[in-house]
């Protein structure tokens, strides 16, 4: 197949996955024009049309789609191959990009990647905060952090922290005020934050479980995030009740600028994982990230 064919495959794929002619031209680092004389010149040679165009979007057609699912692993398997390279150098050397949320990046990544990065100059790490459950496929990250009970069963799972717990929280003078719920149903009657979950748009319940029974409670408040650490932050300002993991409260918990509520009611979870496609064939710079932050009980 002669390459330019190849090449503008590639650039066709890109504009279909971004649904956008600017974001996969920035993506690719060329002009959205010559993206599109790409995918025009692609569709002039098939005879068919692969993209259905407006003033405000970018869709793939009917055909569009056949050719995403059918080639597009095949240029992916390609890149791999080609970034695979990189372990016939004497330095390993790459790009590995990870979505997660902020609180991983604090708490795991961020007391890992000071040695990992000086080891290894040529590997880039790039993380990109996201508190939804991303397609990484789609969004062709190398990887993805969730949770261990939220992992899709077609990926493989890297434990890359221990088993922990979320817990209810307060400050000492708000709890002066309110006094501490003793059952999860009675958080109804207190100011809480809220988490807005990223992507699915809904407020997060509360979980708790205790002696086999398990309770979600909607909460309600003034406040609303979709991260952990403004929560906490608003909790501390003594605004409110606040779910929050316990590691992330522990430093108030310690110098009492926070108090614990419903201890008994707050279970130990599955810890972070790093997932990927089981079909992946890793580069050694993802290899050698995935080892560094491997948890080792």
């Amino acid at each position: 197949m002669p390459s330019d064919n190849l090449n503008d495959i590639a650039a066709f794929i890109a504009v279909a996955h971004e649904r956008s002619f600017t974001k996969a031209g920035a993506k690719l680092g060329v002009t959205p024009s010559a993206l599109s004389h790409s995918v025009r010149g692609l569709e002039e040679r098939l005879g068919i049309r692969l993209l259905a165009r407006t003033t405000r979007s970018v869709s793939p057609t009917e055909a569009g789609e056949r050719l995403v699912r059918s080639l597009g692993p095949l240029l992916e398997q390609v890149s791999v191959e080609l970034a695979g390279l990189s372990e016939l150098r004497d330095r390993p050397a790459g790009t590995v990009r990870i979505t997660c949320n902020d609180y991983v990046i604090g708490t795991i990544f961020r007391p890992k990647l000071g040695d990992f990065l000086r080891r290894y100059p040529d590997i880039k790490v790039e993380l990109i905060i996201d508190y939804g459950f991303t397609d990484i496929v789609e969004e062709r990250f190398d990887a993805g952090v969730r949770l261990g009970e939220a992992l899709s069963k077609d990926m493989i799972a890297v434990p890359i922290g221990p088993d922990w717990r979320f817990v209810v929280v307060g400050a000492p003078e708000y709890l002066a005020d309110h006094p501490a719920p003793e059952t999860p149903q009675e958080l109804t009657e207190h100011i809480c934050m809220n988490y807005r979950l990223t992507g699915a748009g809904s407020v997060y319940a509360w979980e708790f479980e205790k002696d086999g029974r398990k309770v979600n409670v909607k909460v309600d408040g003034q406040l609303t995030f979709n991260s952990a650490i403004p929560v906490l932050n608003a909790a501390v300002d003594g605004l409110g009740l606040a779910y929050v993991p316990e590691d992330l409260a522990a430093p108030y918990l310690s110098d009492g600028r926070l108090k614990l509520v419903l201890d008994d009611w707050c279970p130990v979870i599955q810890g972070y994982h790093l997932y990927y496609p089981n079909r992946r064939q890793a580069s050694p710079a993802f290899a050698l990230l995935v080892e560094a932050l491997r948890y080792r009980r």
